[in-house]
């Protein structure tokens, strides 16, 4: 068994240089947490320094994400009507019911063959957002083109139970085309910001399978 020699008080630091080293990393915490944290995770950038990084636009995805992932389940928990106790019979009839009922509305929406065009015009630092109602394994061709400058844009999508999911993403991009394949039934489509100094015009054209298209901000 051996018996540890206490360190001599001059090795022990002293009461001051704790409360420095308490005080440096309380600011640098603080630091981290203005130009980093706050940026990236909210939206917020007091400093501009999330700008330049580029952490200030993935924080306002996030937070328009959750806002919209969180206005979807209000709303799925609206339409939700309890189901009623009753006879076996009717519990099997009320059941086949709503399969029919979910699964003929279902084939209507993946039947529907629709195009559009819309067109939004962007102040510099302004933003928009277009989605397209789609059910699960959809598909839909798309382009858009920024006339006047770049912006920055998120394609994503909402489900009507709470999911999401990002397809691709691009910062400073005049343009952008391809097939959008629904994941799940909800909300689809794009989040565009003009972080240039001159007005940009988005036109979107659209053509698929889907049963609306709306301006969502």
């Amino acid at each position: 068994m051996f018996n540890s020699q206490a360190p001599a008080p001059g090795d022990l630091p002293s009461s001051k240089q704790l409360v420095k080293s308490t005080v440096i990393a309380a600011a640098a915490a603080a630091v981290i947490l203005v130009t980093v944290v706050l940026p990236s995770e909210y939206g917020i950038d007091p400093t501009g320094t999330g700008s330049m990084l580029g952490l200030t636009e993935m924080g306002e995805i996030k937070t328009q994400l959750a806002e919209e992932a969180e206005a979807d389940l209000k709303k799925t928990q609206e339409m939700q009507v309890p189901a009623a106790t009753g006879a076996t019979t009717q519990q099997g009839s009320g059941l086949m019911d709503r399969l029919i009922h979910e699964f003929g509305v279902r084939a209507a929406f993946a039947q529907e063959m629709r195009q559009d065009e819309m067109s939004v015009a962007l102040k510099p630092g302004e933003a928009t957002e277009i989605k397209l109602t789609m059910t699960k394994g959809a598909k839909a061709t798309y382009e858009w083109i920024a006339e006047g400058g770049v912006v920055n844009f998120d394609m994503h999508a909402d489900g009507n139970s709470g999911e999401t999911t990002s397809y691709e993403k691009g910062r400073a991009k005049p343009s952008g085309s391809g097939e959008l394949e629904a994941a799940f039934d909800g909300k689809h489509g794009w989040f565009w910001r003009n972080r240039t100094d001159a007005d940009v015009t988005i036109k979107l054209k659209t053509s698929g399978a889907y049963s609306d298209i709306k301006k969502v901000m």
